[in-house]
C-alpha cells in the first residue's frame, strides 16, 4: 500500500491503530494471480513462494485467528486461495511464507512485560499454520521467518519461545514430504542464506533468497532505483546449482498487487537463458573444481556429464586443468556448436574453436560427455605443475 519497504510499519513507528486502517483501502484489484503463475513458468521456476502474512500481521486469507485479514477488509479476497489455484493450474509447486512475528503485539518486543500478549503471539502463529496446512490440499514449502526475539537486548532461545518442536512435528503430520526452512530456530530441512549465494555442506538442502532490487526492498519501493540485471541473477542461479540449491528470487508486487513492468522484463530475460541452458541447472549435482580453476567458472554435473559455467571468456580456446580424463565429445550448450578437445601437460583439457565473443552476454555454458565418471587428479605435490608433472 504504502509502496516503500516492507518494513514501514516499525521504521517509521507506526502506532498499531493507525497502520491497521490501511486494509480498508487495500483491494488488490490488479492481482492476477493466473497472470503471476504465467510469468513464474515464462522465468523457467518449478515452484513459488507466497508471503501469506509478513511482520505487521495482515494475512491474505480468511482467517480464523484474526479479522485482521484480506476477506474481512477491503479486498475481500481470498488471495491464498486464488495464488495456490493458479499455481497448480500452471504446474508451479506451492510454496508458502508466514513469518513468525506479528510486530501488531506487544508482547512480541516486551514478553516479560507483556506475557498474555507474548503466549497469543505463538498460539495464534500455531493456530494459523494449521489453517494453512489444512485448507489448500497440499502444500509443497512452508517458509517461516522472523524467528529472533530480544528482551532487553537479550536474545531469547527462539525454538523454546516457539514451540518449534511441537510446531515442525503437527506440520510433518498433517503435510508428510513438506519442505520447511530453518527459520523456525531449528534447522528442519532448508537453509536459507540471504542475499548472497553460499553452499551448504554437502546432503544438505538449501536455498539462497535474494531480492531483484536493493537488499532491503523485499515488499515494493516505488522510489528503488537499484535492480539487478539479468546477467547478475543468472549468475548467482548458477552458482546456487553448482553448489546443488535453489535460487529463490522475490518479486513484490506494487500496492495494487501487480508485478511491474521492469521486474516482468527481468524474470523473462532469465526464462530465455534457461530455455536454452536449463538442462545445467535444473536437478544438477555439485562437481567443485574450483580450487584448481578459480574465478573463470564453476561446474555442475549430471550422471556422466559436466557442465562448464564460464563467468568470464577466453578465445580461441579455454584451458581446464587436471581433468584425469578427456570427454568424448564438448558442445557449446549456448549454441549447439561442438568443441575440438585436447589434453597437455598437468592434465590440461584444451577445449578449442570457440568464437571469438561470449555467444551470450550474461553466461555461456559448455557441455562435457564423459564415457565414465569425470574424475579430477589429485594433486599430492602442488608443486609437481611447475615442472609439468601434475
Amino acid at each position: 500500500m504504502l509502496e516503500r519497504g516492507e518494513w514501514v510499519m516499525f521504521r517509521e513507528r507506526i502506532p498499531r491503530g493507525e497502520y491497521r486502517k490501511l486494509a480498508d483501502s487495500f483491494t488488490g484489484d490488479a492481482f492476477d494471480a493466473d497472470a503471476i503463475a504465467r510469468l513464474a513458468v515464462d522465468a523457467g521456476m518449478k515452484y513459488a513462494v507466497l508471503t501469506t502474512r509478513h511482520h505487521d500481521g495482515f494475512c491474505l486469507w480468511d482467517s480464523g485467528v484474526t479479522d485482521y485479514n484480506s476477506v474481512k477488509s477491503g479486498a475481500k479476497r481470498d488471495f491464498v486461495r486464488e495464488y495456490v489455484d493458479a499455481c497448480r493450474r500452471h504446474g508451479l509447486r506451492v510454496g508458502l511464507y508466514i513469518s513468525d512475528k506479528d510486530w501488531c503485539e506487544p508482547g512480541y518486543w516486551e514478553p516479560e512485560t507483556y506475557p498474555e500478549s507474548a503466549k497469543r503471539l505463538v498460539d495464534n502463529l500455531h493456530a494459523m499454520v494449521e489453517e494453512l496446512l489444512t485448507s489448500y490440499g497440499k502444500i509443497d514449502v512452508l517458509w517461516f521467518d522472523g524467528s529472533w526475539v530480544d528482551v532487553g537486548r537479550k536474545k531469547v532461545e527462539e525454538s523454546a519461545f516457539w514451540r518449534s518442536g511441537e510446531l515442525l512435528n503437527r506440520i510433518y503430520d498433517l503435510q508428510p514430504g513438506i519442505l520447511v526452512n530453518n527459520r523456525l530456530g531449528l534447522d528442519a530441512d532448508l537453509d536459507t542464506p540471504e542475499q548472497h549465494v553460499t553452499a551448504s555442506e554437502g546432503g544438505r538442502g538449501w536455498e539462497a533468497c535474494m531480492t531483484i532490487g536493493d537488499e532491503s526492498a523485499w515488499g515494493f519501493s516505488r522510489h528503488n532505483p537499484v535492480r539487478k540485471t539479468p546477467g547478475q541473477l543468472i549468475r548467482n542461479l548458477s552458482k546456487a546449482a553448482c553448489g546443488e540449491g535453489n535460487f529463490l528470487l522475490n518479486i513484490g508486487p506494487d500496492g495494487r498487487g501487480s508485478i511491474v513492468p521492469e521486474d516482468a522484463a527481468v524474470l523473462k530475460r532469465m526464462g530465455e537463458w534457461l530455455k536454452v541452458h536449463g538442462e545445467a541447472i535444473y536437478g544438477s549435482e555439485r562437481f567443485d573444481i574450483t580450487p584448481t580453476w578459480y574465478s573463470q567458472g564453476s561446474c555442475s554435473r549430471k550422471g556422466n556429464t559436466v557442465y562448464l559455467h564460464l563467468n568470464w571468456w577466453s578465445s580461441p580456446g579455454i584451458v581446464v586443468p587436471l581433468f584425469r580424463h578427456l570427454p568424448r565429445k564438448a558442445t557449446l550448450l549456448t549454441t549447439g556448436q561442438e568443441l575440438t578437445v585436447s589434453h597437455r601437460s598437468n592434465h590440461r583439457m584444451i577445449l578449442g574453436g570457440l568464437p571469438v565473443l561470449s555467444p551470450h552476454e550474461a553466461m555461456t555454458i559448455i557441455r562435457l560427455d564423459f564415457d565414465r565418471e569425470p574424475e579430477l587428479v589429485e594433486e599430492s605435490d602442488h608443486a609437481a605443475w611447475l615442472a609439468g608433472d601434475a
